[in-house]
C-alpha cells in the first residue's frame, strides 16, 4: 500500500510535468523502497554516547546502572541487569565498559572494577592514602601481623587444619582462626580425615573481595607458594560466571510511578 500510495505522486503522460526522466526517477525510487531492508539492527539498545572529551552523554539505562553500582556494595552481573532493568549480564558488561572508558579518559576519581562478589565502584589507588586519614580506614581493616601471618598460611595452603597453620607458624593459632572467622575472612570448608577429624579453613568471598581479588589466583606468585596437597580442594568461595545470572535480587520491589516517567518511550520496552 505504501509503495501504490508513493507512486500516484509520480508523473504519468497526459499529467502536465510527464517526461522520460522523471519516469526514470520515479522507478528509480520504488526498486530502492523495495531493496532496503525492513528494519536495522543496532549493536545496543542503549543510545549513551561518549564524547570525544571523555564525557559520556548519558541514556536512562545507563543512568539506572551507575545508580545501582552506587547504592550496592558489590552485584553480579546479573543482579545488575535485574536492578538496572537491562536485557541481561552482556549489555552490563559492554555498559561498564563505556563508563569506565569515560572515567578513564576525564580523569575521575572512580573506577568500576569486578571482584570476587561482582562489580564494584571503586576510588582510585592513587587516593588511598588521602582517604584512609580523611576516614581512618586502615583503623577499621588493619589486621595485626599474626592475623595477617594466619591468613597468609590459610589463603595459599588452604584447606588446612589448625594444626597446620599451627605448623608453620610454629605458636598455636586457635584465637587468631576465631578472630578471621569473626571478620569473615575465612570459613569452615570441611572436616580432615585424619584422627579427630579437626576442622579444614578456607577463605572466603569477603577476603577476596577486601583485597580486590577476582580469585585465588589473582594472590602474588600463586602458582609458586601454593601448597601440593593430597586434600580434595574445596570449592572456591568466589562468584563464577556460571551461576552470577541464577543469583537471586535480596528484594523484588516495584518500580514507583516517579521513576516510570523519568523514563523515556525508548525504555518503554
Amino acid at each position: 500500500m505504501g509503495i501504490r500510495r508513493r507512486s500516484t505522486l509520480l508523473a504519468t503522460p497526459g499529467r502536465p510535468g510527464w517526461s522520460k526522466t522523471s519516469r526514470d526517477s520515479g522507478l528509480r525510487q520504488i526498486v530502492g523502497w523495495l531493496n532496503a531492508p525492513a528494519f536495522y539492527c543496532r549493536d545496543s539498545i542503549d543510545t549513551s554516547v561518549v564524547r570525544a572529551d571523555g564525557s559520556v552523554q548519558r541514556s536512562h539505562r545507563l543512568a539506572r546502572l551507575e545508580a545501582a553500582l552506587i547504592i550496592t556494595r558489590s552485584a553480579a552481573p546479573g543482579k545488575l541487569a535485574k536492578l538496572a532493568r537491562l536485557v541481561d549480564a552482556a549489555e552490563v558488561h559492554q555498559l561498564i565498559r563505556m563508563l569506565n572508558d569515560s572515567y578513564d579518559r576525564t580523569r575521575s576519581a572512580f573506577r568500576i572494577e569486578r571482584t570476587a562478589a561482582g562489580y564494584q565502584l571503586l576510588t582510585r589507588p592513587a587516593l588511598a592514602g588521602w582517604l584512609d586519614r580523611l576516614h581512618q580506614r586502615q583503623d577499621r581493616m588493619k589486621l595485626s601481623q599474626p592475623a595477617q601471618e594466619t591468613l597468609t598460611i590459610i589463603a595459599y595452603q588452604q584447606p588446612v587444619t589448625r594444626a597446620d597453620v599451627e605448623a608453620v607458624r610454629g605458636v598455636q593459632s586457635t584465637d587468631l582462626i576465631r578472630q578471621l572467622i569473626d571478620r569473615g575472612l575465612i570459613r569452615v570448608a570441611g572436616e580432615d580425615d585424619s584422627l579427630g577429624r579437626p576442622f579444614l579453613y578456607a577463605t572466603t568471598r569477603a577476603f577476596l573481595d577486601m583485597f580486590g581479588l577476582g580469585r585465588l589466583k589473582d594472590l602474588p606468585d600463586y602458582d609458586a607458594l601454593r601448597r601440593k596437597t593430597a586434600r580434595p580442594e574445596v570449592a572456591e568461595d568466589s562468584l563464577s560466571d556460571d551461576d552470577e545470572d541464577e543469583e537471586e535480587l535480596d528484594e523484588d520491589e516495584e518500580l514507583s510511578k516517579d521513576e516510570s516517567d523519568w523514563e523515556d518511550s525508548s525504555d518503554a520496552a
